[in-house]
Formats: C-alpha cells, structure tokens, sequence
C-alpha cells in the first residue's frame, strides 16, 4: 500500500532474476496518505540501489521511480511508455556471472547494508536530483568492502542455542553442548548474533580484512 514497503532486495532480486528495467510508482512526495512519508524512503532507496547497480555493472537507468496521485491516469501512462521506451534502447539485461554472483553477495547483505545507511533512507529531500547525491560511488564502495564478519570464538561459545534460535536465516550451526558455527555463505550480516550473545559469554567477535580460523563443530 506504499512504496515506502518497496524492499531493496526486492529490487536487486528483480535484476538477478532477469528482469531488464524496474518501475517503481509512489505518491506525490509531501502527500503520504499515511503519514509516514514512505515514499522520501522509497525515493533514497532508489537513489542507494543505483548507486549498488552501477558498483555491481548495471545501468542503473534500469530502474526508476515517479510520483503522482491515483487520479493522474494519463501521467502514468505517459512515464510508463517513456520508461518503456528507454529500456528498449538499452536492450534485454544479460548480466554475465561475475554480475549475477555480486549481486547474489549483495543481497545476502541487504540488513547490513540498511542498518548502515539508515538515517540516509530516512533523510528528507527535495526530489530526485537531491536524492540522487546522497550516496556517493567511493561511500557505497566502502560500504560493501568493510562488510563484518560474524565469528563464533570455540573458546567462549557454551552452546546456549541463543544465537542459532535468533538468527533470522538459520545460518547458525550446531546443537546444544556443540559449540556454534555460523555458516558464512547463509549469514546476512544483520549483527542478530553478537546482539543475543549472553555478555557473559561474549562468544562473537567480529573479523575483518583476515582469514576466517577453520574449524568444524566440536562437543564441549
């Protein structure tokens, strides 16, 4: 019912699923029927999800978005057609498998991605040319390569189920008196984990720019 509920993963699976173009449709910006100003979000979303489009090789004049009231028919037919007209130039969107395989990657790291650039999403603006500034290439580029890993520590983990009954993608291995692993290709970097993990225990560190140790479960 708005299309401040159009999910970014909503729009990259699209893309990864074949789709050439996508047409998102909103109210008029500073009319929310509901007052909670979804489409500014829906309109940082774009801006955000274009700039993660061209990092990954897509153009990102495949996706756009309008606003107008349910009364102007014609107006959205008129940018229906032109949006129409201009993915026909582009041509069908063959992505080849390095694409594909990036944005498969970026996907699984779609909460991550949100939670850092929440109050971007939320920042008011004025239309699509000021959105379109708020997420430069080198801070989206940065975002995607400072992307945490989530390690369970076999010296601290006492395998109280927490983290692997929390975790929203059951990326978490293990069963009870099994220390925990957290299977890295499921994990979408949400931070669920390190949030549950019993202070007192404290099993979850957090790895960047090293190798992940190797190891399989094992009893304590």
């Amino acid at each position: 019912m708005c299309s401040g509920r159009v999910d970014l993963e909503f729009v990259l699976k699209a893309f990864l699923n074949g789709q050439d173009g996508v047409f998102i449709g909103g109210c008029r910006l500073g009319e929310c029927n509901y007052l909670t100003h979804g489409n500014y979000h829906a309109l940082n979303m774009v801006a955000l999800c274009k700039g993660i489009m061209e990092h990954t090789g897509i153009d990102p004049e495949r996706l756009d978005i309008e606003f107008m009231s349910s009364g102007d028919g014609i107006l959205l037919a008129e940018k229906i057609n032109c949006f129409t007209e201009e993915i026909k130039k582009l041509g069908p969107a063959e992505h080849s498998p390095e694409i594909r395989s990036g944005l498969e990657k970026i996907i699984r790291l779609v909460p991550y991605i949100k939670i850092k650039c929440r109050e971007k999403l939320s920042e008011p603006v004025k239309g699509k040319r000021d959105s379109y500034t708020l997420f430069t290439k080198q801070e989206i580029a940065r975002i995607l390569k400072e992307a945490p890993t989530y390690y369970i520590n076999p010296e601290k983990c006492k395998a109280c189920m927490i983290c692997r009954s929390r975790c929203p993608v059951e990326a978490i291995d293990g069963a009870s008196r099994q220390v925990h692993v957290i299977n890295q290709d499921k994990c979408i970097k949400c931070g669920t984990c390190i949030e549950v993990c019993p202070p007192k225990f404290s099993a979850i560190d957090i790895i960047s720019g090293t190798p992940l140790p190797h190891r399989i479960s094992e009893n304590i």
